[in-house]
């Protein structure tokens, strides 16, 4: 993973410091000069110089796929990555009785009446990707890859896309996109995944987006019969949050250790057939975790 290290380093070092909607400040650069491609052929494109919560990944995956918008299926697996948004908007509320996040979980994954009411974040990527005005495009794009595997001239080659960057609900998001599209690639019994992020946490959220895209680029490969290539992202504003600035530069200071691999159970062949345990993450050796706090 020295690339993603090198993106890191080139952000901090080049970027511009700028005010946003969080109140926490940044240092990005926008956009990120090039595009980081990385092969899946040589390992899977995990970070080893902080412990990356694989766990996490993995179920939020699963929870997209599954076309999941509320926050208690997470909980109730002890993931907690989103909890921030429908908590702020909790404590904002009238219902407000002076619970604490932790508390506020614990309700949404015990109470399925409180969760319906407080753990939704609207019709964020899961609600895009499985139904997006009626269409199903996650389904839709494998069929087409399949058409195209089958068929080089397929009308469909150059349009395996996936948007979630919805105009006519974005505001009704509880956190608008921020990896708003991805586009699929078929070659020579190869596939590639190429996805999009207008925003990009470098510390925090890229490594988690980079391990996510790579593990989708697998389901994706195997149920429709074809090999993972290449994984490339484009980053529009690349930024690290300034009370992030001190934990970059200790990730930086670390050498990256060999690459895991995932192994995904051969029997699953439908995209909606996975569960947590047809995933392993096997041999993964990381350095000691550096923790960083989310600006919401």
């Amino acid at each position: 993973m020295r690339q993603y290290l090198d993106a890191l380093k080139y952000v901090l070092e080049n970027g511009v410091r700028q005010s946003n909607r969080t109140g926490v400040e940044t240092i990005g650069v926008f956009p990120f000069p090039q595009s980081l491609v990385l092969d899946l052929r040589g390992g899977f494109p995990l970070v080893t110089t902080k412990r990356v919560f694989y766990r996490g990944v993995l179920t939020e995956l699963l929870w997209f796929i599954d076309g999941g918008t509320n926050i208690a299926p997470l909980v109730q697996q002890g993931v907690h990555i989103w909890d921030d948004w429908p908590y702020a908007k909790y404590c904002q509320s009238g219902a407000f009785a002076g619970e604490t996040k932790a508390e506020f979980a614990q309700r949404v994954a015990t109470d399925p009446t409180f969760a319906t009411q407080w753990g939704k974040l609207g019709p964020v990527y899961g609600k895009q990707w499985r139904s997006q005005n009626g269409v199903d495009q996650l389904s839709r794009v494998i069929a087409d890859i399949k058409a195209v595997r089958d068929n080089p001239n397929h009308p469909a080659r150059r349009r395996l896309i996936v948007c979630a960057w919805n105009p006519a609900e974005i505001d009704q998001m509880a956190l608008p996109p921020c990896h708003f599209e991805f586009t699929f690639n078929v070659v020579d019994g190869i596939l590639n995944l190429d996805f999009i992020m207008r925003s990009v946490d470098m510390f925090l959220g890229l490594p988690f987006n980079i391990a996510s895209y790579a593990t989708l680029l697998m389901m994706v490969a195997q149920v429709t019969g074809l090999t993972p290539g290449q994984l490339s992202m484009h980053l529009q504003d690349a930024h690290i949050y300034v009370n992030h600035l001190d934990q970059v530069r200790e990730q930086l200071s670390r050498s990256p250790l060999p690459l895991p691999r995932l192994v995904l159970n051969p029997k699953v062949r439908d995209i909606d057939g996975f569960a947590s345990d047809d995933v392993v993450l096997d041999g993964y050796q990381y350095h000691p975790p550096i923790r960083g706090e989310i600006a919401v």
